[in-house]
């Protein structure tokens, strides 16, 4: 399962310590598959059953008082509480722990594994909207975004996914394509995907040719946004001496691509080469690697973020403020 990153212009923890958290992640991935495989396997797992809200962006029910009740208690067993969030891991008050439930028994361990890759997804979601002090606002299309669910399902624990980021260059905000960050390359990726068997003909000009169901229509070229992606990529990596491969891909899983003469460093992934591609990139054992951590580094250190202070804090912070001045 792929690691979100970098979700548009959202805050994440990733931001704060690329080098720590991709590899805590998939130890409590691999540690909280191994609890829920051990509890199915012993049938134990009906115990635990318990119905999961589908709105991920659903506040805690409990009250808010009742929350910062238990944040205090917290707060006078221990001084510093970020500390203890890095020594244990995320706080469970903050709703960013990972402690997988499920609505039924799954009859399979096809559907145990979707029931847990569905739960983490939603973790995830949460580990690149927030952080310990801070919150963006997340759209509700990418919580049931197809193609976002796509890379982080899909994809190896090592791969680092910049999911329509949004980088800040010169004070200025610009939009690039989707980026994943693996052990050994970069790719940079344009989906091109509308109706099924769509043809799409490729050109070095502004727009391509659609053609399904005998009738055409222009779309803009793939390349523009691919180019502007790799540019910035590319710039970033020379300024910070990072040697990885850039690669720009036009991605259609359902439909086809004819471009005679693509430019050099272009490929074309459809529906007659995907299942090659794909299976590649899955295969990837390749472990984490120091080089990968800095290119994202580097890459979240040009991002655009936009997040506010995390109302919990407020609240604790006055708290504090008035049992010292009690």
């Amino acid at each position: 399962m792929g690691q979100l990153i970098k979700l548009q212009d959202y805050v994440s923890r990733y931001e704060q310590n690329i080098y720590e958290y991709p590899t805590r992640y998939v130890r409590l991935k691999k540690q909280q598959w191994e609890k829920i495989y051990s509890l199915w396997k012993s049938d134990s797992i009906i115990e635990s059953i318990q119905p999961v809200s589908t709105n991920w962006l659903e506040e805690d029910k409990q009250p808010l008082v009742d929350r910062m009740k238990g944040f205090f208690k917290r707060e006078r067993k221990d001084e510093d509480v970020e500390e203890k969030e890095i020594q244990s891991g995320v706080q469970e008050s903050s709703g960013l722990s990972f402690s997988p439930s499920f609505t039924f028994n799954p009859a399979s361990e096809d559907e145990l594994k979707r029931q847990f890759l569905d739960q983490l997804l939603r973790f995830q979601m949460k580990w690149a909207t927030t952080t310990l002090l801070e919150q963006s606002h997340i759209s509700k299309k990418y919580l049931y975004d197809h193609r976002l669910k796509y890379f982080l399902q899909r994809f190896p624990d090592t791969t680092l996914v910049m999911y329509e980021p949004i980088f800040l260059l010169k004070k200025a905000p610009v939009e690039v394509e989707t980026i994943l960050i693996t052990p050994t390359d970069v790719w940079c990726i344009h989906f091109l995907e509308e109706e099924d068997h769509a043809v799409f003909l490729g050109t070095k000009e502004r727009f391509w040719v659609k053609r399904h169901q005998d009738q055409e229509q222009k779309v803009l070229s793939p390349l523009i946004g691919l180019n502007r992606t790799e540019k910035i990529v590319k710039k970033i990596f020379e300024l910070y001496e990072i040697e990885l491969p850039i690669h720009k891909v036009v991605l259609s899983r359902n439909g086809y691509i004819d471009f005679p003469f693509p430019p050099y460093g272009l490929q074309l992934i459809e529906k007659r080469n995907y299942e090659e591609w794909f299976q590649t990139m899955r295969s990837n054992k390749t472990p984490l690697k120091h080089a990968q951590l800095k290119a994202a580094q580097m890459l979240l250190q040009f991002s655009q973020t936009s997040s506010m202070r995390r109302l919990e804090w407020d609240v604790l912070n006055k708290g504090e403020q008035e049992k010292k001045e009690f």
